[in-house]
């Protein structure tokens, strides 16, 4: 696992831009879904893909989202939900929610926006 964790994300990141470009969906949209999950700012994102920051840096600088506790299913054989190193169970979940993302989910979907309230009659 630990060479997972110091492999450069600039060397990833282009391949999560080539799999969401693949299924029709943009740069701007797998940017924004790293910064929902990360709360990274555009500037610190772009800084991590074009840089020499490891998977362990680039989380050590992350302040996940409240909601990646939703982040639910399976990545690479393995459920999210019980992978128990911390940092592999980041990385999973960025994993899990590119792939969402170029599966064709919304946005909304991907980033667990809670749907409106039913309007009151």
């Amino acid at each position: 696992m630990s060479r997972v964790f110091d492999m450069p994300f600039s060397s990833v990141y282009p391949l999560y831009v080539a799999k969401v470009e693949r299924k029709g969906r943009t740069v701007d949209e797998l940017d924004a879904v790293i910064r929902w999950l990360t709360g990274l700012s555009e500037a610190e994102l772009a800084r991590h893909a074009r840089g020499t920051t490891t998977f362990r840096e680039f989380f050590d600088d992350a302040r996940l989202t409240p909601q990646a506790s939703e982040i639910t299913g399976v990545v690479c054989g393995v459920r999210v939900e019980q992978i128990h190193d911390p940092l592999m169970y980041r990385i999973r979940l960025l994993d899990k929610v590119v792939d969402e993302l170029a599966k064709g989910k919304a946005l909304a979907k991907v980033m667990r926006t809670p749907a409106p309230a039913a309007a009151q009659g």
